[in-house]
């Protein structure tokens, strides 16, 4: 009976489903592109509690990504993973190519600024990046993506208040098998990849990974012919593991990543103002409100794109102390260097053009102790240590924003500022069967930030109002803390089935308004930590026969003091600008959701997989002097920004056996998202109706599996569909959105070796 009412489930609900990763837990795993005939849905391990566990045991909510379902996502970064994930944005960033831009359930980073916390951790190998700078990364040598959402914190890392995603790259000792590629793709896309390993007497194993992407892009200026919205990338990492004992193991990573790209732009969906001091609002360009076509201006020269340098060091000590306990050490360092030109008015006119220069570097340190007695009981007590310096240089440029009688006046602001932050924090987790069939897990972690800031911003006006020239500089330090439990109970109601209730608490730390650019915007620059609590309830379900696998997860968050940037306009009727972004702890939020993903295997050789997530997301205050000030604006915060009420993806995969000439895997997807809103404050233009797009791949596997031939086409109908948004209402009126990009293909040829 269980199993016909899966089937029933998982059948009713097909649209709903999202893929697993395939991998084998105890036979060797095949050369990649191997496929076999399968009789069940192979088990998934993850390590979402900081320990290997079916990802079906998990009281979680938590999806999981193999090397070859990423291929099959066609996901080359790490925002390729957009539709695959219930309530999941994760989109290239603000008009930066380096930037992502994450939210899980409703719950993220709303401003790029570096002065911003992420709102949702981002993992390399257990080692945390604390920027969204830098963080698209390139998945050149993945062995496993997972996605946790909700609040964590007391299992591992910094504690993050929407979730964390966890990249897991290959194991020389475990990913054995070499390999190189190349690809070409539309837009002037070409790539090279290669994974190269060895070992020595199961005592020492080594690897090295590289990647080389470079694409022309896919936005052109209609003036100058020249292409935007690319990617020139080069990226390498090496791993040196060691097995001295049989109950030690030591990893040792080095990573370099370089890119020299050229702009992102956007497209203007408001019209762009200029103040004149003779004639008033003068309008200098009415965006088009047709269908974008992807041309858009820049004021910038073609030598003035977007730069990155990031690199990192880590290493990894896991030492097995007795058949109960194990210690593991976690050391890393990273810097990150960018020097990135955004036109953020996306227009030939000088109104919101940046320059942003970040010269980042973190060291942290995690240490665990971990227990298991073997039977019924498990914990987890950790210590985590970071120290962050961000100093920063940035160039604005608005000489178009002001003007005499229709004469531009110049205006040229320059800042400087530093950001030093040490995160500390304290962390157990205890598991505990209590009685069979009945698990509790409860946990609780200590969080203590202390931030040190400093800035200062000149402004340089032409001669007419150069009397307004002038410098204004503040520092501070602050510091802020936060106790987050958690706890659930689990229920396994037979060897196929489990539920389980949780309750989790998040922290994300305050910090300083890194636009405060007037003496009264200093004295107000301080805002306080976010905090939410989420409720969940969810059943993990495989069928007896191994053939269907389903997920079902609902749940309450209640989200308090959301640190909301926002653009300030004393007359939004004919704008008198301020040049004012204060930050604001403006809201308290209740977030309900509902979350289903599975997968089935249809015969031997086809598999159908999906998920689909409804999210209700409302603002149950928003404290904003300028709506109680004008009334027009009384619906300036109806929505709640990168929120989509549905989201959606169904793919289906077939492999044909072509006998002595190899196999043949054909595969499609589907993924719809619904209205969603690209800004804090909500502007007309910047918001996304909804969109389907389909996707369509083949790869042929030789007998052997030496050679693999891949080809695909992402958006197959050509969708032209935003995907971000720029909201600086406050200088010239703009409001910028960035697309994804338009119907492209690409082939590759990879060989195992």
């Amino acid at each position: 009976m269980k199993r016909k009412h899966l089937s029933l489930a998982v059948g009713a609900a097909l649209l709903v489903s999202a893929p697993y990763a395939w991998s084998q837990e105890s036979a060797p795993a095949p050369a990649p592109g191997a496929t076999t005939d399968a009789t069940t849905l192979d088990q998934v391990t993850v390590t979402a509690r900081r320990r290997s566990e079916s990802i079906q045991d998990v009281p979680v909510a938590v999806s999981a990504f193999g090397e070859e379902q990423l291929r099959d996502l066609q996901a080359t970064n790490i925002d390729g993973l957009q539709g695959a994930v219930p309530n999941l944005n994760i989109v290239q960033g603000r008009g930066s190519s380096n930037s992502v831009n994450v939210f899980i359930r409703g719950i993220g980073q709303p401003d790029a600024l570096q002065t911003f916390d992420p709102g949702v951790g981002m993992y390399v190998d257990d080692v945390y990046y604390s920027r969204i700078n830098g963080a698209l990364f390139s998945l050149f040598d993945v062995q496993q993506v997972e996605v946790l959402r909700g609040p964590q914190g007391t299992l591992y890392g910094k504690n993050s208040t929407g979730g964390a995603i966890k990249i897991t790259t290959k194991d020389p000792f475990q990913d054995s098998a070499r390999s190189i590629e190349v690809g070409v793709g539309d837009f002037g896309r070409r790539e090279g990849r290669f994974y190269l390993s060895g070992s020595s007497d199961e005592v020492i194993a080594a690897s090295l990974a590289g990647a080389w992407i470079k694409s022309d892009g896919f936005v052109e200026d209609p003036t100058t012919g020249q292409d935007y919205n690319g990617e020139d990338t080069r990226s390498l990492r090496g791993k040196l593991v060691a097995k001295p004992t049989e109950n030690v193991t030591a990893t040792f990573s080095l990573d370099y990543t370089h890119q020299d790209n050229a702009l992102t732009l956007g497209r203007p969906t408001a019209p762009l103002l200029r103040t004149d001091l003779a004639l008033g609002t003068v309008v200098l360009l009415t965006p088009d409100s047709g269908e974008y076509d992807f041309r858009s201006r820049t004021s910038f020269s073609p030598d003035q794109g977007q730069e990155l340098t990031h690199k990192g060091a880590s290493a990894s000590i896991d030492w097995n102390i007795n058949d109960a306990w194990a210690f593991k050490s976690i050391t890393a360092w990273r810097a990150l260097q960018t020097s990135s030109h955004i036109d953020i008015d996306a227009s030939e006119f000088e109104l919101g053009d940046v320059l942003v220069e970040v010269d980042q570097n973190q060291v942290s340190q995690e240490l665990q102790l971990q227990y298991d007695n073997g039977s019924n009981l498990q914990a987890i007590f950790g210590l985590y240590y970071m120290h962050e310096q961000v100093p920063s240089y940035q160039e604005a440029y608005a000489s178009d924003f002001f003007g005499f009688a229709g004469t531009p006046i110049s205006f040229l602001r320059t800042i400087k500022d530093d950001l030093d932050t040490t995160s500390m924090a304290a962390f157990a987790h205890l598991t505990w069967e209590f009685a069979p069939t009945w698990t509790l897990a409860t946990g609780l972690r200590y969080s203590k930030d202390e931030k040190d800031y400093w800035r200062t911003t000149s402004t340089y006006w032409g001669p007419i109002l150069a009397a307004l020239n002038e410098t204004v500089a503040f520092s501070g330090k602050q510091s802020w803390d936060a106790w987050t439990p958690s706890v659930s109970l689990q229920k396994a109601f037979s060897d196929n089935m489990m539920g389980y209730v949780s309750a989790n608490r998040g922290f994300k730390s305050g910090g300083f308004n890194g636009r405060a650019n007037s003496v009264a915007e200093t004295r107000s620059a301080v805002f306080n930590p976010e905090f939410v609590w989420t409720y969940e309830a969810g059943v993990k379900m495989r069928s007896d026969n191994g053939r269907l696998l389903g997920n079902i997860a609902a749940f309450h968050s209640e989200y308090k003091d959301f640190q909301a940037r926002v653009s300030e306009i004393q007359n939004p009727g004919a704008p008198t600008p301020t040049f004012a972004f204060p930050v604001l702890n403006a809201a308290k939020l209740s977030i309900n959701g509902l979350e289903f993903e599975g997968s089935a295997l249809l015969g031997d050789a086809t598999r159908l997989s999906g998920q689909v997530s409804y999210l209700d997301a409302k603002y149950d205050e928003f404290v904003d002097p300028r709506v109680d000030l004008n009334p027009a604006l009384a619906d300036l915060h109806d929505h709640v920004p990168f929120s989509p009420e549905w989201s959606a993806r169904l793919a289906l995969q077939h492999t044909f056996s072509l006998g002595d000439s190899g196999a043949l895997t054909v595969g499609g997807d589907a993924s719809y998202r619904s209205e969603t809103w690209l800004s804090v404050d909500n502007r007309p233009g910047l918001m996304e109706n909804g969109y389907t797009l389909f996707g369509l791949y083949g790869a042929w596997d030789s007998p052997q599996y030496a050679w693999q031939v891949r080809a695909g086409v992402r958006n197959l109908g050509d969708e032209v569909y935003k995907t971000e948004g720029q909201e600086f209402s406050s200088v010239a009126n703009i409001q910028t959105v960035y697309y994804g990009a338009p119907r492209n293909w690409y082939m590759s040829v990879r060989y195992n070796f």
